[in-house]
């Protein structure tokens, strides 16, 4: 399978309160919402990529109640979003300001890219990285 340049992803994570995750990401990515309606808000990150944010309860009401409502595993990573950014620390930095947690501290790792890991406020994987 291949995904044509016609094609988008997009990566949706489950939030606790989706206005303040959404105000989290404004001032991260430096982005606004090109779409923002209750339910869901998404970030356009580049031409074929976005970032969804949805209410946790919003999933299970979607599934009609078929899933495990997120909630329940609250603060375990559950995805990681990987960035190539000009500047990992700086993001890393703020992501922090903005009440994100650091993990780890940028590094080159033993696949080449220099790359800090930080979390989100429900505890979403972010890896800030660089191509070395």
């Amino acid at each position: 399978m291949t995904i044509s340049n016609e094609e988008r992803i997009i990566m949706i994570i489950y939030v606790q309160d989706q206005e303040k995750s959404k105000q989290f990401y404004e001032q991260l990515l430096g982005l606004k919402p090109y779409l923002d309606v209750p339910g869901m808000t998404e970030f356009q990150l580049n031409n074929n990529s976005t970032l969804g944010i949805m209410p946790e309860d919003g999933i299970v009401r979607l599934l009609d109640g078929k899933i495990q409502n997120p909630k329940e595993a609250r603060g375990i990573p559950r995805s990681e979003i990987y960035i190539y950014v000009n500047d990992p620390d700086t993001y890393l930095r703020n992501l922090v300001v903005l009440g994100g947690m650091e993990i780890s501290k940028g590094e080159i790792r033993n696949w080449g890219d220099y790359v800090a890991y930080g979390s989100d406020i429900d505890g979403h994987i972010i890896a800030f990285a660089r191509r070395t």
